[in-house]
């Protein structure tokens, strides 16, 4: 027998502002019953586990061990990380190359990073 994800959990100050980032990322919105100053938050991407927003009284110290890598569907690399930096990310490093292979490592308003990699076409068009 074998595990599946049920939820992705990040450790949070405000659980009510970081699942609203991330709804932006995922284009999907928070629960109705989600509102400010709770302990949890909880969004349901489409497509992708469960993402569970649990507040600590402790901030973040160091780079995270496990990060979340999007590949952007209707939009280019590029344009993805543009976007997400107009939503509230910040660029943390640039790992993109002359020939278009690579990834940009964000993070979001609570320094949790991850990366934004080539979309499905930009793969095909280099393979």
């Amino acid at each position: 027998m074998s595990s599946g994800i049920h939820s992705v959990t990040v450790d949070c100050h405000d659980t009510y502002v970081l699942a609203g980032f991330w709804a932006e990322v995922y284009g999907c919105s928070r629960r109705p019953d989600d509102l400010p100053g709770d302990p949890e938050a909880m969004l349901l991407p489409p497509g992708g586990p469960m993402m569970l927003f649990v507040q600590v009284p402790e901030g973040k110290t160091v780079k995270n061990r496990m990060h979340v890598c999007l590949q952007p569907a209707d939009r280019d690399r590029d344009a993805e990380v543009e976007r997400l930096l107009a939503v509230g990310a910040t660029q943390v490093d640039d790992q993109r190359r002359p020939d278009g292979t690579g990834w940009v490592v964000l993070a979001d308003p609570e320094g949790n990073e991850f990366c934004v990699l080539r979309s499905a076409a930009e793969r095909a068009a280099t393979a």
